[in-house]
């Protein structure tokens, strides 16, 4: 990863890259737009909705010190079944990579099956705070039953209950990862908030409300590509083009008369205003790409090529 060390700050300037890792579904995403303060991130009930490593940065001062924190949010760990699969988790390779600090994140209903997770943990020399998630849906003894248990199976730096949903114990956590950030000039200018482009979100907003409006493989089966972003003065128009891999789910994105896809249309033209503070004209086309999970001309066209 290219990052510009930008100079001219204090000489006690903290900053670094935080990961944050975990199976599917364990509410990363929620976490991490706690954490920066911003919805960066897809926030759905269905598991696997971040393919990407989305980057989203804070700057402030904390007891007197500036800071910038990079805190990147990773697609679930799972096992590949396609080549965007693999992509996928070579994301995640590089954020443990580059972290500075990683926040495994677990769910206080978790059977205990987060071995492939786990695995590429202990390979790594970073700290690790392991955070248990979703705790305002337990009782005390299962949180503390849960807490003996990863005391027992991992070695974490600390150990922190929360509930990313309700922003409790974030402030905990934050100081937990300021006290191991090193002494180091902030990587990106401090009136950036992620390092993807506008874009970017303007795909995975469309590409949420996929995932909310239909069900089983088409979500999982779809991809949002922006084919046109142009900003005006006083509206933004936005083109997208999206992909399906076979006709039946083309038909269901559409549906009867082009129902569903002109209340998607809706949903993420609704979405993208609030986003971006403007007035957006959303067009959408639905095209059918065979086998595109599994083409590698395809992913790297996707942005899956990190």
């Amino acid at each position: 990863m290219n990052t510009e060390i930008i100079e001219n700050f204090p000489a006690n300037h903290k900053a670094g890259f935080v990961s944050i890792v975990g199976k599917p579904n364990v509410g990363k995403s929620t976490l991490m737009n706690q954490l920066v303060g911003e919805r960066l991130s897809i926030i759905t009930s269905k598991a696997q909705t971040t393919r990407h490593r989305i980057m989203g940065i804070l700057n402030g001062t904390h007891d007197g010190q500036e800071f910038q924190l990079v805190y990147s949010d990773t697609p679930g760990i799972i096992k590949p079944q396609y080549k965007l699969h693999e992509s996928m988790m070579s994301f995640v390779r590089g954020s443990i990579e580059d972290a500075d600090v990683v926040l495994f994140v677990t769910d206080i209903f978790e059977q205990h099956d987060e071995n492939d997770v786990i695995e590429r943990l202990q390979k790594s020399e970073v700290p690790i705070l392991l955070l248990i998630n979703k705790i305002d849906q337990a009782t005390h003894d299962q949180v503390t039953e849960k807490i003996a248990y990863w005391e027992a199976h991992f070695k974490a730096q600390e150990i922190i209950p929360i509930s990313a949903l309700n922003g409790f114990n974030i402030d905990k956590v934050f100081d937990a990862i300021f006290n191991r950030l090193p002494v180091h000039p902030p990587y990106f200018p401090k009136d950036e908030l992620t390092d993807k482009p506008e874009r970017f979100f303007a795909s995975e907003i469309i590409r949420e409300k996929i995932f909310l409006n239909y069900k089983k493989e088409v979500p999982y089966s779809s991809e949002v590509i922006i084919t046109s972003f142009k900003e005006k003065p006083d509206i933004i128009v936005v083109q997208a083009e999206i992909l399906v891999e076979r006709a039946t789910q083309r038909a269901i994105l559409l549906g009867e008369g082009g129902k569903m896809i002109k209340k998607t249309g809706i949903m993420a033209r609704e979405e993208l205003e609030r986003f971006f503070g403007k007035k957006v004209f959303l067009e959408q086309f639905v095209k059918v790409e065979p086998d595109w999970r599994q083409k590698e001309r395809m992913l790297k066209r996707l942005g899956y090529d990190e």
